[in-house]
């Protein structure tokens, strides 16, 4: 991938914040690898994130002491990450928010001298207090007062709430903050990141104008690539104990109920008088739900239970991939299926959310006829196996 260097007339000094920061989930990887990116094409990028990885607390808050931030360099992601002080939330579940976060918001600006400010997701107090932040500045500016210019986008990964996946509780909740603090959000943001032309279309209904949304669907971490493009895939192939002739149809991703990895061992067990045909399931789970998958797919002779694996062998592991499989129940894009079709795997998908957009049926891969179609899946899986064509 070429890199358009920024000459220093248009260098610019970019936060990308984000709730935490992780090794396998989609939103925190998009953010993450828009900070190496940027940072590549010459600008100075920092991901703002709270002391969480993946959930976990790395960082105690003695750590941050009364500065209420601390710029860490991180080994594996390779890119400068200022810690802030934060909690995990009650409500709304599942979420990380930042302390204080307008007056620590406002030290970071002034000391990394920041002109440019992205933030991604939904549900938590980030985009909330950096649009409050840039609005008082710009009301600062129109009474009178000096403030340097301060460029705010917002990408939400947004996918409509669904009463499949949520209790009504939920449910509601997350369609009252998408009313409010979204349609808000918007209306303050200068530009409005979307992962496919599905969501501009959302987000255009919500109220922001159509030049404002501009596409932006996260990509693939080239570099990981090339770093491991002399490491030898057999490695892996010899740990799997395959005969050599055997076609490997991967699952990569969270092991969550969304992701719906019990529907593709539902299609393995019907499938094991095909033994030449392997599935293997990769990802991070560390859930009741990953239990289940793990035990299962244990009990199966033509499944191998990977669990969370490194970068190199995801690397190597797309290598060795006849078939890339998804069976989602909702999905705003899909970023392991970019890094397989970029390696020239097929994939296989429900086709729900983004999925419809960057696996085209029939060019990239096989569109089924969703999330439970266990038939029409393992048809597919046998059309692609049995076609000898180039």
């Amino acid at each position: 991938m070429t890199y358009v260097q920024a000459t220093p007339f248009l260098k610019k000094r970019i936060g990308v914040v984000m709730y935490q920061t992780s090794t396998s989930k989609g939103q925190e990887l998009v953010a993450q690898r828009m900070v190496s990116y940027f940072r590549r094409c010459g600008h100075e990028a920092y991901l703002i994130a709270s002391v969480y990885h993946d959930g976990k607390e790395i960082i105690s808050e003695e750590s941050i002491g009364e500065n209420e931030y601390i710029l860490t360099s991180d080994d594996e992601l390779q890119i400068p990450i200022i810690r802030v002080g934060s909690f995990t939330s009650r409500w709304p579940p599942r979420r990380v928010l930042f302390k204080d976060s307008i007056h620590t918001l406002e030290r970071i600006v002034n000391e990394f001298r920041l002109n440019v400010l992205i933030t991604h997701s939904t549900l938590w107090n980030g985009p909330e207090e950096v649009a409050k932040f840039v609005e008082w500045g710009r009301k600062i500016k129109e009474l009178g007062g000096y403030q340097d210019p301060l460029i705010f986008c917002h990408m939400s990964h947004f996918q409509e709430p669904s009463p499949r996946r949520y209790s009504l509780i939920e449910h509601s909740f997350r369609i009252a903050w998408n009313q409010l603090s979204l349609k808000t959000i918007i209306h303050v943001a200068n530009l409005v990141l979307v992962v496919t032309p599905d969501e501009k279309v959302e987000k255009v209904k919500m109220g922001a104008p159509r030049d404002k949304c501009i596409l932006f669907p996260g990509g693939i971490d080239d570099n990981s690539f090339m770093n491991y493009s002399t490491s030898n895939p057999q490695e892996l192939f010899e740990q799997l104990k395959l005969p050599p002739d055997t076609k490997i149809v991967t699952y990569l991703g969270t092991i969550e109920e969304r992701k719906n990895p019990k529907t593709v061992l539902d299609v393995a067990e019907k499938m094991t008088d095909r033994m030449k045909i392997h599935f293997v399931i990769a990802g991070r789970g560390d859930s009741e739900y990953a239990n289940q998958v793990r035990q299962r797919a244990t009990n199966l002779l033509n499944v191998t239970y990977l669990g969370e694996i490194s970068e190199k062998e995801k690397v190597q592991l797309i290598e060795l991939s006849y078939l890339n499989i998804l069976l989602s129940k909702m999905e705003a894009l899909g970023l392991a299926q970019l890094e397989f079709m970029f390696r020239g795997v097929p994939v296989i998908t429900s086709a729900v959310g983004g999925q419809s957009w960057i696996v085209r049926n029939r060019l990239e891969g096989i569109h089924v006829k969703g999330y439970n179609d266990v038939e029409g899946t393992t048809h597919a899986i046998m059309e692609l196996v049995d076609d000898h064509s180039e």
